[in-house]
């Protein structure tokens, strides 16, 4: 049982840890591939591990709508949201401020969650909201935003806004009864087809293999497609969306933090004082007894 609460516990600091490589891992990977043909590779690598997973644990399939239901979330989580993410790394917009552009999912998703899901956003928890903006804001406030991308990468930037923001609520409403492992086996073959698509629609196909290249795919496969959505998954069933969300508030600075080690982007005092400012508004939206119905493991 402690270990199990240990966990719970733990579970929304190390999803963000994960989450935040993503960006860091299209920016070692992308200047060798382009990005459409990256990701239908990651997508291919990704069923072939997660259909031995699902195999091998005898996992239950799912059957009728729950295979349309796990087509749209994933056309949506990882179609949109990660063809966007790094079609806009790929266009110039740094890993960073696309990191800031998704931290603006919070306000979206509990904007929508109060206004068609039925959950209720307590005062606090809005506060906590417009606080985790503003940090948002401070961690990258000297970025040269307009100039650092081209308007095909701005544009990319907010369909995966867009993108992350609808497959997660979608994900909350219609995949909860789904099995993880089966599930987004559907969802990245689905994805996959669409890079696929899109990669002989537009771009060469033309691959570099590296080192940097070989080791950026194992991780946003093992770690990001695995580990990080598998994670996404169990806490979307265990919280309301406006919480669930809130932890993106975090991932800008995380990714600014790990861009400092990685890439010697330095962080100045107003950007430290974000990363306290976002830790504070996660604080507040997450305040109040968490029902058991959304903490028991399932």
């Amino acid at each position: 049982m402690r270990l199990t609460r240990l966990a719970i516990a733990a579970a929304p600091a190390l999803f963000v840890l994960l989450w935040s490589t993503g960006f860091i891992g299209a920016r070692y990977g992308l200047p060798y591939i382009e990005p459409l043909t990256f990701l239908a590779l990651r997508m291919g690598f990704a069923v072939l591990i997660i259909g031995g997973i699902a195999l091998a644990r005898r996992a239950r399939w799912p059957h009728g709508d729950e295979v349309r239901h796990s087509l749209v979330a994933g056309s949506l989580v990882h179609g949109l949201c990660l063809g966007g993410v790094f079609t806009a790394i790929s266009q110039g917009v740094p890993a960073g401020i696309s990191a800031l552009i998704l931290g603006c999912q919070p306000i979206v998703t509990s904007t929508l969650a109060n206004r068609f899901m039925g959950e209720k956003v307590r005062r606090v928890q809005w506060v906590g909201l417009a606080l985790g903006l503003v940090g948002v804001l401070l961690v990258l406030h000297d970025r040269n935003i307009v100039l650092a991308g081209s308007v095909v990468g701005w544009v990319a930037s907010f369909l995966s806004l867009i993108g992350i923001t609808l497959g997660t609520l979608y994900q909350k409403r219609y995949c909860g009864g789904i099995d993880w492992r089966t599930g987004n086996l559907i969802q990245y073959a689905g994805a996959g087809l669409l890079f696929t698509l899109g990669a002989f629609a537009f771009e060469t196909r033309e691959i570099h293999w590296t080192g940097e290249l070989i080791f950026a795919m194992a991780w946003l496969v093992l770690v990001l497609s695995i580990a990080a959505v598998g994670l996404m998954y169990w806490l979307i069933r265990r919280s309301s969306a406006s919480r669930f969300a809130s932890l993106f508030y975090l991932v800008p600075a995380v990714t600014a933090f790990f861009a400092f080690i990685l890439f010697d982007e330095r962080l100045d005092s107003i950007s430290m004082l974000g990363m306290v400012t976002c830790a504070g508004g996660v604080a507040l939206v997450n305040r109040g007894p968490s029902s058991s119905s959304n903490m028991v493991a399932q």
